[in-house]
């Protein structure tokens, strides 16, 4: 009976219209009544004044919007509506009483009893509706008990919208550090006390489930919440954005998740990227590596800024094929090019560059896989130093005016061949000669989500139901997302000199053990249900990367958030030759004849067995390359 009700106020104006006007007619003879000692004087006054009363208020009414059912929803601004629309009627309804049908003797208190009538009818009945509407409510056991974390103005609307008849949740109550909001009830809400009591009051009230209610916090502050979540072993989902609460477009179905990239432990980096617009706009613009995370992802946003062309270059068919669907839903997607192409192929690289001319290369083409790498030293050689040295020779001939490189974190003090390399490409940008090609690399972390980085390894391991598997309780890594990774390229593609190796700030380095606590408590799953298993380091791997070398200075930058390294240089020649050595290494059987002359480029570098190698490594080695120097 009530939802139909609720449904008749809803949806029939016409019986809002005469259940109003039923209010209003009835708020005038009770006035009657009131001034007349409960007597009916003047009946055919009071009868020539109800319909001409009954007409004004109903215009002033529907003036107002008032004429809608949704009572349900009442608030302050109805009750504002309605004393204007009354204000307005009165007036009306005097002058016309008073001047427009002459002296007919209308009583003047009327006209302030029956206004006061109305307007308390007026709003009662919406008052009545709502409170009405609310305490019909689905059966609490079949709702969520929620708790929220903050107490603030993004807390209240969760709460406002809880209240609604037709919320899946029941707010059982809120935390919040701020001491002013201890003991105070929010919508009949309590606030408890501090969050860190989170564990404490959910074993005296226990939820479902965690809303952390707090869209202002920094990323430093959310990890604080999801730390407290987890060590209460709760379940706990985040509020939108705050310009979401600003603009009244949250609802409890807008809660989300607790994204990772809450969990950096920083603010996502914002860059200024207006001078990125000036630079490749209307340019050739060549995408090395075009299908791979960091690849795709620079394509992605390259062509956001309007290029003349993109060429998308690498070896995977496969990947440039899904590549080319995924573009041709951006704009600008007709200036993309794809073509499939090894880095290491002279000819067909020297062949593209001829045909597309490109004026800025983006090189992220390069092996990044650390276990995989170790096991295939002469491919990661082959791949990241000599194709990168090939590239960047046949880049100047094509006469390319910017090279960027992508380098990484773990070329730091390397233990394993993939961080070697990294850094042999580093020292070749810094020691290059400056020509006509400006040449910078830009060093940072890993990248949230990458392909096969840990983050999707372990989501997928969740979604098969199996343990997770985490290399050592200690190991820590630099984290960003993918659109922070490519705006650092895009910037230091604009602030960097010839040489330079750019840094991003990326805050303090991550716990992968708390990353995988997290992943499962989003899931809403507890770590008894989901095991975490310790495999051990992997052969080249460490605890903990480094940003910097010890002998080199970070230096600042016209970008806040971005650092250059000044540290020693090599002489060219002198590198070059190294580099000669190098590639005949990779002629001789084994890896430790490559991994030798890697040291001798990078003394940082270590590894396993590092201790069997010396100066004479192997008793064949020297003759080996003095042959291959011969054949040359």
């Amino acid at each position: 009976m009530i939802r139909f009700a609720q449904t008749l106020l809803r949806r029939n104006t016409w019986f809002i219209a005469i259940f109003q006007a039923a209010l209003i007619a009835f708020s005038l003879v009770f006035s009657w009544f009131l001034r007349f000692d409960f007597t009916l004087p003047d009946r055919r006054l009071l009868l020539l004044a109800v319909p001409i009363l009954i007409l004004v208020r109903l215009l002033a009414i529907a003036r107002f919007n008032l004429l809608h059912g949704w009572w349900r929803y009442a608030g302050i601004s109805d009750v504002v509506d309605v004393i204007k629309a009354v204000a307005l009627g009165s007036a009306v309804f005097a002058v016309i009483m008073r001047y427009g049908l002459g002296q007919l003797g209308f009583p003047r208190s009327i006209y302030i009893l029956e206004p006061l009538i109305t307007a308390g009818l007026l709003c009662g009945v919406r008052l009545f509706s709502r409170v009405l509407a609310e305490s019909v409510r689905k059966d609490y056991s079949a709702r969520k008990r929620v708790m929220l974390i903050g107490a603030g103005s993004a807390a209240q609307t969760i709460l406002r919208e809880i209240r609604r008849p037709n919320s899946a949740y029941v707010a059982i109550g809120c935390l919040d550090d701020d001491p002013s909001k201890q003991g105070i009830r929010i919508h009949d809400v309590p606030v408890f006390g501090p969050i860190e009591k989170l564990a404490d009051v959910l074993s005296s009230c226990p939820a479902d489930e965690v809303l952390i209610a707090v869209p202002s916090a920094t990323a430093q502050q959310m990890r604080r919440f999801v730390e407290v979540c987890n060590q209460a072993k709760a379940v706990f989902r985040t509020v939108p954005a705050l310009k979401d609460i600003i603009e009244g477009e949250i609802t409890v179905n807008h809660l989300r998740e607790v994204s990772l990239e809450d969990l950096l432990g920083r603010d996502p980096v914002c860059l200024d990227l207006q001078s990125v617009q000036r630079e490749i706009e209307d340019q050739t613009v060549l995408v090395t590596g075009a299908a791979g995370s960091i690849g795709s992802e620079l394509c992605r946003q390259v062509l956001n800024y309007g290029p003349q062309r993109l060429i998308c270059l690498d070896q995977s068919e496969t990947g440039l094929f899904f590549l080319r669907l995924e573009l041709q839903k951006l704009k600008n997607s007709t200036q993309a090019k794809f073509c499939v192409a090894d880095i290491c192929d002279r000819e067909r690289v020297a062949k593209v560059l001829a045909e597309n001319n490109p004026r800025i290369i983006f090189h992220a083409a390069a092996y990044k896989h650390v276990p995989m790498m170790e096991s295939n030293v002469q491919e990661a050689v082959k791949n990241n130093v000599l194709g990168l040295l090939g590239l960047l020779n046949l880049s100047e001939e094509a006469g390319c005016e910017n090279f960027v490189l992508i380098s990484s974190d773990k070329a730091v003090n390397p233990t394993n061949i993939m961080g070697a390399t990294k850094r042999v490409g580093e020292l070749i940008i810094s020691s290059r000669p400056a020509g006509k090609m400006r040449c910078v690399s830009v060093r940072f972390g890993n990248v949230l989500g990458s392909n096969g980085s840990v983050i999707p390894v372990l989501q997928q391991q969740l979604q098969n139901h199996q343990p997770l598997t985490v290399t050592h309780p200690e190991v820590k890594r630099f984290f960003m997302t993918i659109r922070e990774a490519v705006s650092l390229v895009l910037q230091g593609f604009t602030i960097g000199v010839h040489g330079d190796i750019l840094v991003l700030d990326m805050g303090e380095p991550v716990r992968i053990l708390s990353l995988a606590r997290s992943l499962i408590r989003l899931c809403g799953k507890s770590e008894e249900e989901v095991p975490i298993r310790f495999t051990g380091l992997r052969e080249g791997e460490k605890l903990e990367e480094e940003l910097f070398y010890g002998n080199e200075q970070p230096l600042p930058t016209s970008c806040a958030k971005i650092q250059r390294t000044q540290g020693p240089r090599r002489h060219w020649t002198d590198l070059q030759q190294q580099l000669e050595a190098l590639r005949l290494s990779l002629t001789v059987d084994g890896a430790a004849p490559v991994r030798y002359k890697i040291k001798e480029i990078v003394p940082e570098y270590t590894f396993q067995g590092e201790w069997k190698i010396h100066k004479n490594p192997h008793a064949n080695l020297q003759s080996h390359l003095e042959r291959a120097i011969g054949q040359d």
